[in-house]
């Protein structure tokens, strides 16, 4: 009988370590796929992309040799606190309605999230436009920071 038949003997081991082998690499392969494949591009230059840089920034107010600032803490898409920093007790004794204005103008600002359309009474107009002022500054520090 002279046919050609040849016999392969394949040790246990080593269809494990080649089966073991094909699993790696195809998860390998899924895990390259879902990390560039397509539409990561897109999602991840919306991701980028923040209208401030988070922080806080300041704005000094001037008030007859009396000077104080005006506190805004952002956080990327919003902004998060307005508040008085080194206000002095005399200043805030000579220039009553600072502070009230200011908490007026920020629940205002929080709920809209824009300077714009704010409300105040006409005997507080020029407190408050110089609050708002003192506030756009240090909102404008915080879009050109990043």
């Amino acid at each position: 009988m002279s046919s050609k038949t040849k016999i392969i003997v394949l040790h246990m081991k080593e269809v494990i370590y080649t089966g073991i082998f094909l699993l790696l690499l195809v998860i390998f392969g899924v895990v390259m796929l879902l990390m560039f494949g397509p539409g990561k591009s897109e999602t991840a230059s919306s991701d980028t992309v923040s209208k401030y840089t988070p922080g806080i920034y300041r704005t000094s107010i001037r008030l007859n040799n009396n000077s104080f600032d005006v506190e805004v803490t952002v956080d990327q898409d919003s902004i998060q606190s307005i508040h008085l920093a080194n206000l002095s007790e005399s200043t805030s004794a000579m220039f009553p309605l600072v502070e009230p204005v200011l908490d007026s103008l920020a629940s205002q600002i929080y709920s809209a999230q824009s300077l714009e359309n704010l409300k105040y009474s006409s005997d507080q107009k020029y407190t408050a436009l110089m609050l708002i002022h003192a506030v756009d500054e240090a909102v404008a520090k915080a879009e050109t920071a990043g």
